[in-house]
């Protein structure tokens, strides 16, 4: 007698494979015989560990960045530190400004902004059914041009139903021999009742028992397997299986259910093959799952058969069942969202080709072209190139195994993509683990995927994918606008003691070492933090996919923060420097020293450059919060997070100004009020030029 769970759990040896060697004399018995990279299993393992796992495109950004700026830094520092000795200064005091130029060229509150930026953007997926493992992979979903999804319970609800049935006899109406297909179809089963009655095992099992019951032709599970006699389980390469029933007087009845074309392969001569073939398209053109069902009895006395070959024979046709699994209702609005923003989807599915491609067409996949593999093992690696090469054209990929799935990620990575695939069993490893993103089904999965996989949907849904596309272009936008912010601070820095350099000391250092570390690790900090939690731009998935070769540095970035922010914000701030010091009587040269008469007005001049460059802060940062749209799209008030950031940086520095015990610390004297009016105008005129900036660019690209 086979149950249920030995029939799951032990190995069925079919006719593809050998039958296990007999234990060699003097072997142990317990020492397994085969070698394990020869089974199953092995051979996944294998594919698995064909590659490694490479950084994502972020972590590669961000490395290039932190050698961009720490060379930066350096070379600026080494020709300070050259021109300073050179016009005269100590070396104690050349070395020191140095080394305040290189703390102002570096921007201390990258990583963890970034990560900030992160780890925000992997709650929100979390909350919203994605369940991110890596960090780094919210950005490179923002990257994402290729999505390669699996067809059922991703996009249809998993939910399968007995839909239509074709028997030779009655064609499709209701009758003994329908009554006998579905009974059948039934017993070929290994689903089994859990404690709360509900039907357990794979869906389309489920759906095959709750429609016997459905036609009055039940089958108890625990009455099915005590009349079973041999079990060979379904075998993916084969797309079989099949069993051997004891049936009454004690005759042993054969049923074997699958892939229509497998099972049609096996019949005997005469049989209905190709009427049943147009059968089958025409159910599957209906977007239904069609399973072919065939069965031959066996002589009273005869001993049950021990492997497939010996059982999958001379079999006769039965008929065809029809299994519909509806799309879900929102994946049709998602795939939309998809093609607006450039993404292509790619269906990689074990089921008919037909069946696929009409899910395909009911939830707008392949809009304008759609191209159906309907043997996707048997394509090429040429083929294979040929076909993604194809402009504006999405592929279902039928009857796909382990491989084609991996070497269609191969393809696309060859090709430049960035690719999210999407599998929930074991067969699908090794393609998870290849694919930038590897998305696992949380609820229908098997912890192998999940293991192999980046991201896991809890809910099994394809809109959940487009939503994460959508939070990793936002992270990555915010990571950019903090670069943004950052950089615009290092030109005021630099400026000041680019002048003192170039006028030989006769103006004096605008800018203290100690005022340049109270900016960084102070004022800085906390609106780089905030303005990684900006929400998305308007518009975000109606641009296209950023190419995979594009930094997230690039030359309209230098342009916009040096170029555009930090020329407009060092030009204001030694605005307030020199007019703090001719207000005060100073021409070049004068000395400014300790003890000096100017001295004091040389300290309200480096509090005036201090406090303009925290103001012109928060002009960058307003302006830094969009990088397309204008500042009302998106609203002021809708993080509140940096309006705090800004009233922060605001009281700090006003600590700094007006506070004694700070003021000898930092080197700072209380500004007067024609100063702080001059300073308070700043943040507009900051974030007015960047904001005019950016409007004459939308008008440009209009026209």
């Amino acid at each position: 007698m086979c149950r249920t769970s030995r029939c799951s759990r032990s190995r069925t040896w079919s006719s593809a494979e050998p039958a296990p060697p007999r234990e060699r004399r003097g072997r142990s018995s317990s020492r397994p015989a085969t070698t394990p990279d020869h089974t199953e299993l092995g051979r996944i393992a294998a594919l698995s560990q064909r590659t490694r796992r490479e950084a994502s495109p972020l972590e590669k950004q961000v490395k290039k960045v932190a050698w961009l700026i720490a060379a930066v830094a350096v070379a600026m520092g080494a020709v300070f530190l050259v021109t300073g000795v050179a016009v005269g200064l100590p070396v104690t005091d050349s070395l020191m400004f140095a080394i305040g130029l290189l703390v102002a060229n570096v921007p201390e509150g990258l990583l963890p902004t970034i990560t900030l930026a992160l780890a925000v953007g992997v709650r929100v997926l979390a909350r919203q059914g994605a369940v991110i493992k890596r960090l780094s992979a919210v950005e490179t979903l923002g990257s994402t041009n290729v999505i390669c999804t699996d067809k059922t319970g991703t996009l249809t609800r998993n939910e399968m139903r007995l839909h239509g049935f074709w028997t030779p006899e009655n064609l499709t109406e209701a009758g003994p021999r329908s009554a006998e297909l579905i009974r059948a179809a039934a017993l070929c089963t290994t689903v089994t009742y859990e404690t709360d009655g509900r039907l357990h095992g794979d869906p389309t099992e489920v759906a095959l028992v709750e429609g016997a019951a459905e036609w009055a032709v039940p089958v108890d599970p625990a009455d099915r397997d005590d009349h079973r006699r041999a079990c060979f389980r379904f075998d993916p390469r084969l797309r079989l299986m099949s069993v051997v029933q004891m049936a009454d007087r004690g005759c042993l009845h054969v049923i074997t259910k699958g892939a229509p074309e497998a099972v049609l392969s096996l019949l005997t001569d005469g049989e209905p093959a190709r009427e049943a073939q147009a059968a089958a398209d025409a159910l599957a053109a209906d977007g239904m799952r069609v399973l072919a069902v065939a069965v031959r009895d066996l002589p009273p006395g005869t001993v049950p058969p021990v492997r497939r070959r010996q059982a999958e024979g001379d079999l006769h046709l039965l008929g065809l069942v029809g299994l519909y699994d509806p799309p879900r209702p929102e994946v049709a609005a998602a795939v939309r969202r998809c093609h607006e923003a450039g993404l292509t989807v790619h269906i990689v599915t074990g089921d008919n080709g037909a069946t696929a491609a009409a899910v395909a067409r009911a939830v707008g996949i392949g809009t304008p072209g759609l191209r159906v593999v309907a043997q996707s093992e048997r394509v090429d690696d040429r083929h294979l190139d040929h076909l993604l090469r194809q402009p504006g054209t999405e592929i279902v990929f039928a009857r796909s195994s382990p491989e084609t799935k991996l070497k269609v990620a191969d393809a696309l990575r060859a090709h430049g993509q960035v690719v999210a695939m999407t599998g929930d069993g074991v067969n699908d490893a090794p393609a998870l683990h290849r694919a930038h993103i590897g998305v696992a089904m949380g609820r229908s999965g098997t912890d192998v995927a999940r293991e192999a996989s980046t991201m896991v949907l809890t809910d099994d849904n394809f809109a959940t994918i487009v939503t994460a596309v959508e939070s990793g272009r936002r992270v990555y936008d915010n990571v950019r606008k903090f670069i943004v912010y950052i950089f615009a601070h290092l030109t005021p820095e630099v400026v000041p003691f680019v002048v003192f350099a170039l006028s030989a000391g006769t103006v004096p250092l605008p800018l203290t070492v100690l005022q340049i570390l109270a900016i960084d690790l102070g004022t800085e900090t906390l609106p780089a933090l905030a303005l990684g939690r900006e929400r998305a731009e308007p518009g975000i998935m109606s641009r296209p996919p950023r190419p995979s070769s594009q930094g997230v540095i690039d030359k309209e970035m230098l342009v916009r923060s040096w170029g555009w922010l930090g020329s407009v914000s060092a030009a204001l701030v030694m605005t307030a420097f020199f007019y703090v010091l001719w207000r005060a009587g100073w021409h070049p040269g004068d000395p400014t020293g300790p003890g000096t008469p100017l001295h004091h007005a040389y300290l309200t001049a480096t509090t005036a450059t201090f406090a303009g460059i925290v103001t012109c802060q928060v002009g960058t940062a307003i302006a830094a919060r969009t990088d397309h749209a204008a500042l009302r799209d998106i609203g002021f008030f809708t993080n509140p997070l940096l309006l705090a950031g800004i009233a922060f940086e605001l009281a700090f520095t006003a600590a700094l100004v007006y506070a004694p015990p700070l003021q000898h610390l930092f080197g700072t004297a209380a500004l007067p009020l024609d100063a702080v009016a001059l300073i308070a105008a700043f943040p507009p005129l900051v974030w007015g030029t960047d904001e005019l900036r950016r409007w004459n660019r939308r008008h440009r690209n209009r026209r």
